[in-house]
């Protein structure tokens, strides 16, 4: 990252870290929110990966250390994070082994009365909507994704990629937009449901390549319908014996399924083998104890509006899954109309070399019957 060499005016970031978010991802709990669920992710083997994240953003930030001012929360909610990536820092609130989305809250109100040029917090959508009542309109917030469910319209495509717009909105004059801040029922979406509601608006700097834009639903037309249809009747034809075919979610790979008289999961990653269903809404783990000493392929559609096809609702599908599987055994299946409406394909697995192989890689997209592209990801 290019930060000018000369002295920069100083700029004072407010950082808050949402530590047990994005932990429901890999065990397919599809969020965090609440205690329950929370030791359920625990009970399931989920990992915090928030810190990691967090400190990822703050590693790129630190270029500009010496013209920043931070205020962070205490201890996990910022401050260890922070300290790690060698800042100081003024700290707001109280050290916790426990946080609530009442401290978030509590401590976003009180690092604005500090005075901040910027609040970047590290979480989902959940997050986001405890910021969005503690600040409103008063500050701009950047979102580091950091959740499972990422859904609103401030997130950066990745840690370093928020790190770029920071340093660009506080010294370089990138505009500011009102955001939609969004946010799904939980409990919808472990049935299959997806119901999303728009919260309200935050003021988010905007740099369309770094910023991912709210989720857009494919829209259902008979020739978007039909698409789908021959893009599964391919995919199906082209179906080995005893492969085994890890599918995520969508409309269109759920397709698949239905062309298949199986139940797939239309929010879930499910397994396939001899063009039956042999696993349902799988996680991590469970992908990996199927795959041992089998032969694999990934099957994935980018998400509508954003273009993400790993890393977004998806966790399950984790780099230790793609490794394992093979760059070459991963095909994406997207409509012609929305591929049409993406800029790219975009990845944030957390693994930094992983994504660096598959920006090197060029995807294979199936668009039709029989028509398939090759396609770079950003």
């Amino acid at each position: 990252m290019n930060v000018p060499e000369k002295t920069l005016p100083t700029k004072t970031i407010g950082f808050i870290v949402n530590p047990i978010a994005g932990m429901g991802g890999a065990v397919g709990l599809k969020g965090t929110d609440g205690k329950t669920i929370l030791n359920k992710a625990i009970s399931l083997g989920a990992k915090p990966i928030a810190s990691q994240r967090a400190e990822t953003f703050l590693s790129e930030l630190y270029l500009a250390k010496k013209s920043l001012k931070l205020i962070v929360g205490a201890g996990c909610m910022g401050e260890n994070q922070a300290k790690k990536c060698g800042f100081t820092c003024q700290v707001i609130g109280e050290r916790k082994k426990e946080t609530t989305s009442e401290d978030t809250q509590n401590i976003a109100k009180e690092v604005v009365k500090a005075g901040v040029d910027l609040l970047v917090f590290c979480g989902g959508d959940g997050t986001t909507r405890d910021i969005l009542k503690a600040v409103g309109m008063k500050v701009p917030v950047l979102g580091v994704p950091t959740g499972v469910k990422m859904h609103s319209a401030l997130f950066a495509v990745s840690p370093q990629a928020a790190a770029r717009v920071a340093i660009s909105y506080l010294w370089d004059g990138l505009p500011l937009r009102e955001a939609e801040v969004m946010d799904v029922d939980e409990q919808a979406f472990r049935e299959g449901r997806l119901s999303a509601e728009l919260y309200g608006y935050m003021l988010s700097p905007y740099e369309p390549h770094l910023i991912q834009g709210n989720k857009l639903a494919s829209p259902m037309t008979e020739s978007e319908v039909r698409n789908q249809a021959a893009i599964a009747i391919y995919i199906i034809e082209e179906m080995k014996p005893d492969i085994v075919y890890i599918i995520g979610p969508g409309t269109t790979t759920r397709t698949i399924g239905d062309l298949l008289d199986a139940k797939k999961t239309l929010l879930g990653v499910d397994l396939f083998q001899n063009k039956k269903i042999i696993a349902n809404d799988v996680n991590e783990k469970q992908i990996l104890d199927f795959i041992s000493g089998k032969a694999a392929w990934i099957i994935v559609t980018p998400i509508g509006g954003q273009g993400f096809i790993f890393g977004r609702g998806n966790q399950q599908i984790s780099p230790k899954v793609i490794r394992q599987v093979g760059l070459d055994n991963i095909v994406v299946i997207a409509t012609k109309s929305k591929l049409d409406r993406l800029k790219s394909l975009r990845v944030d697995t957390g693994d930094t070399e992983l994504e660096n192989e598959l920006k090197a890689h060029e995807i294979n997209v199936v668009t039709d019957y029989k028509s398939i592209q090759k396609v770079a990801v950003e």
